[in-house]
């Protein structure tokens, strides 16, 4: 059976992660589905729930900039482009950088880069807090399925095959986050 969090149980929904469980949660636009990125069994379970490609790669989602530090070849971002990336967080807005080895390569897949956002938005924020570092964020649906914009349609889609939902209200977007290229500020999702 699925365990049902609300935002007050932010800490045990993180707990279910570190058990190696794939949780739904609200982000800005859409419910997301996250895991533990170091965590290869309960990354593949989440692409499974999918029915995705694990060429594709997912998003890191994070609370503050140290989150997500770790992750960025920072030597390959100019100053001022990471000056407007910071800018732009806590917000809205996904960037690709140039990755470090400390991004697992089933979370990058076939890609070059690895995408990250520090979000805004308070319930995701404060799951990345619970969790204590950055989570893995990509659409709650399957595969060419609309996103999940409720508790109840993630159910709907994962039902028992996914261990957590964090019941909370989503964050007011219309459409999921735009993501550009932190280099050359191509549009990669509009």
């Amino acid at each position: 059976m699925t365990a049902c969090f609300t935002l007050a149980e932010c800490d045990a929904a993180a707990a279910l992660m570190r058990r190696g469980g794939v949780l739904a949660y609200p982000t800005e636009a859409v419910y997301g589905l996250g895991c533990d990125p170091r965590d290869q069994d309960a990354f593949e379970r989440l692409f499974a729930l999918k029915q995705r490609p694990p060429t594709q790669g997912v998003l890191l989602i994070a609370a503050d900039f140290s989150q997500v530090e770790r992750y960025i070849d920072r030597a390959r971002v100019p100053a001022d482009v990471m000056a407007q990336v910071k800018a732009s967080w806590p917000g809205p807005n996904t960037w690709i950088f140039p990755r470090t080895a400390e991004v697992p390569p089933w979370v990058a897949g076939a890609h070059a880069g690895i995408a990250l956002r520090v979000t805004a938005h308070a319930p995701a924020a404060a799951l990345c807090r619970a969790w204590g570092g950055a989570l893995v964020s990509t659409s709650a649906n399957p595969h060419g399925s609309p996103p999940a914009r409720s508790a109840q349609q993630v159910l709907d889609y994962f039902g028992d095959a996914l261990d957590g939902v964090l019941d909370a209200p989503l964050g007011g977007q219309e459409r999921p986050t735009v993501i550009r290229d932190a280099l050359t500020g191509a549009i990669i999702r509009a």
